[in-house]
């Protein structure tokens, strides 16, 4: 009872000297005049900055939340950056096929044509056989149907289904070829030796320049060739020269036909002295770039 009682009287002494009347007074220094006066209690202190307290972090929460500040916060993303993170993911698969892609191709373009080798039958797709059907014991002999039809059709000159040899070359001779370089050829072309282009001689430091407009796809080192350039040109064109000194371009240059694009040199172990060994390549089979450019 009596610790009851000393509680309330606790209290009533609490909550009397936090409604005790104080008068706040503004005077003039040199006068003393009462220029303005309040009555404060410390309760009134308390509500009026519990007040502001609460209406400062109202005011903090709902600029956040209808303004882009919300996005600073860890853990927090916008719907708009969940979407461009999924299509982000999505073309980073994309890249990374058409990256494993090229570097399949750039591997097969390097055994072929850089190391003159054959491709190996891994590298080629396999294709799903039939089970049902021996492909060892397959009738490719020509009906006599076939036989009429192909001599009927080849009498005409634009359709002679046997003139693959210069289908090859028709739409290639549409193109002006500048020459890399002038001077005497000094090894022919000869696919059977594998010698898939022409070695042109010419004087040291002599700059090559670029046959067509095109793209460097490849300005690389290799043991047998020296420093080698290749360049892309349009309608599956593909120039390469080797056995330079020095290369003024790299992979992903955008060359013009006549630009300066390596230096005349002997580098690579198949090399004897100072010339361009020089190839033309069209969908992936090469020619003789003599038929093409006159180097005299």
């Amino acid at each position: 009872m009596k610790a009851n009682l000393e509680n309330q009287s606790w209290l009533k002494r609490l909550f009397t000297n936090l409604n005790y009347k104080y008068k706040l007074v503004i005077m003039n220094e040199s006068t003393f005049d009462e220029k303005l006066s309040f009555r404060i209690s410390r309760m009134l202190v308390f509500v009026v900055f519990g007040v502001v307290t609460l209406v400062s972090i109202a005011f903090t929460i709902f600029m956040i939340y209808i303004t882009p500040l919300k996005e600073y916060i860890p853990g927090y993303a916008s719907v708009d950056r969940v979407k461009l993170v999924y299509i982000n993911k999505l073309k980073t698969d994309s890249l990374e096929h058409e990256i494993a892609q090229r570097d399949l191709w750039l591997s097969n373009f390097k055994t072929r044509i850089l190391l003159g080798e054959d491709l190996e039958e891994d590298d080629s797709i396999v294709l799903k056989k039939n089970d049902e059907i021996d492909y060892e014991n397959i009738d490719l002999s020509t009906s006599p149907e076939d036989s009429a039809l192909r001599d009927k059709w080849e009498s005409v000159p634009d359709y002679n289904l046997s003139s693959t040899a210069n289908s090859s070359t028709s739409s290639i001779s549409r193109f002006f070829f500048m020459a890399p370089i002038k001077g005497t050829i000094s090894g022919g072309f000869n696919s059977k030796k594998k010698h898939y282009g022409i070695d042109i001689l010419g004087k040291k430091d002599k700059p090559i320049k670029a046959c067509l407009d095109g793209l460097v796809i490849l300005s690389t080192w290799t043991y047998d060739y020296g420093y080698v350039i290749v360049i892309q040109h349009e309608s599956n064109i593909i120039s390469v020269y080797k056995h330079n000194s020095a290369l003024l371009k790299k992979e992903g240059d955008i060359v013009s036909a006549g630009d300066p694009i390596a230096i005349i040199g002997n580098t690579g172990k198949q090399t004897t002295g100072p010339h361009l060994h020089f190839e033309i390549w069209y969908n992936m089979n090469p020619l003789n770039p003599a038929r093409f450019i006159s180097f005299e």
